[in-house]
């Protein structure tokens, strides 16, 4: 999936988990599908999860998931992991690793959910999210957009589709800033990270842009639905000013952008097959 990197495998993982948490050694290992797009999940044992990071990843201990999820975990309406122990770099490998709790729940393509129901369960997330303290809080993903123009452009050098998206670019880029106090957002809120459970969203997994700023970067999930009565009612579930939809939209734009100039069918066919389909879904507004 991408060039530089990391191969990891079962045995890399029992070492580390050998010789960093023996307790755990003889807990079963099961590698989690479909892998993310930076990361590694095992399921060790019954209660326990490992991530690991297959490029770029942490190299000091510590980080905001380590503080924050025990905190916003209570205040949610789905679950989330909870940290239980920090792995640091051996084996062979370079960088520190977590162990969370398992979270039930199964990944299902948004084509087999009702598109509804899972705007009404992110709608719920979202508004919790969005009313937690966010004093203290770090900054997360949620930046102004128009940090986003350089990197929109040289995506769109080698971006395969309509080049007129960049007139839907400088729309979105128009929009007033976020002028409010900063919120609290998920800040990666895409199919491969929610967990279902009967038919509704019940877990959000992938915590690491978490932090406080601009809510736009969240609500552009709703483009995400793959469904214009979706994104609608999303939006109306929020009650989502004008501006910050026209942000929102611009997040999903650059998103789509970014995933097909990036990705092709061969590497990565479910993420470019989404991303085609968010770029439809923004462009037909």
């Amino acid at each position: 999936m991408h060039v530089d990197e990391l191969a990891i495998d079962e045995p890399l993982v029992r070492r580390l988990i050998a010789g960093q948490f023996p307790e755990w050694t003889e807990l079963p290992l099961r590698r989690v599908e479909p892998e993310g797009t930076v990361n590694a999940i095992y399921r060790l044992g019954d209660e326990l999860s490992v991530r690991l990071p297959r490029r770029r990843g942490p190299t000091q201990p510590g980080g905001r998931e380590l503080e924050w999820l025990p905190r916003l975990a209570p205040l949610l309406p789905i679950d989330i992991p909870v940290p239980v122990a920090q792995g640091r770099p051996s084996e062979g490998y370079p960088w520190f690793w977590v162990v969370h709790s398992w979270v039930e729940g199964d990944a299902v393509p948004v084509e087999e959910l009702d598109p509804i129901q899972a705007a009404s369960d992110l709608a719920a997330l979202v508004r919790t999210l969005q009313q937690v303290d966010p004093a203290g809080a770090p900054p997360g993903r949620g930046v102004p957009l128009a940090r986003l123009d350089r990197s929109f452009h040289e995506w769109l050098a080698t971006f395969p589709g309509d080049p007129a998206v960049a007139g839907d670019w400088a729309r979105a880029l128009a929009a007033p800033v976020w002028d409010g106090p900063p919120v609290w957002h998920h800040g990666d809120l895409d199919v491969r990270n929610w967990l279902v459970r009967d038919g509704r969203i019940s877990g959000v997994i992938d915590w690491g842009s978490m932090g406080v700023g601009d809510p736009a970067c969240d609500v552009m999930v709703a483009w995400k639905l793959h469904s214009s009565a979706a994104r609608d009612a999303f939006r109306d579930a929020l009650r989502i000013d004008a501006a910050t939809w026209e942000r929102a939209r611009g997040w999903a734009l650059w998103q789509a952008v970014a995933a097909l100039a990036y990705y092709t069918p061969e590497n990565n066919p479910v993420l470019y097959r989404e991303a085609e389909s968010w770029l439809e879904v923004v462009r037909s507004e």
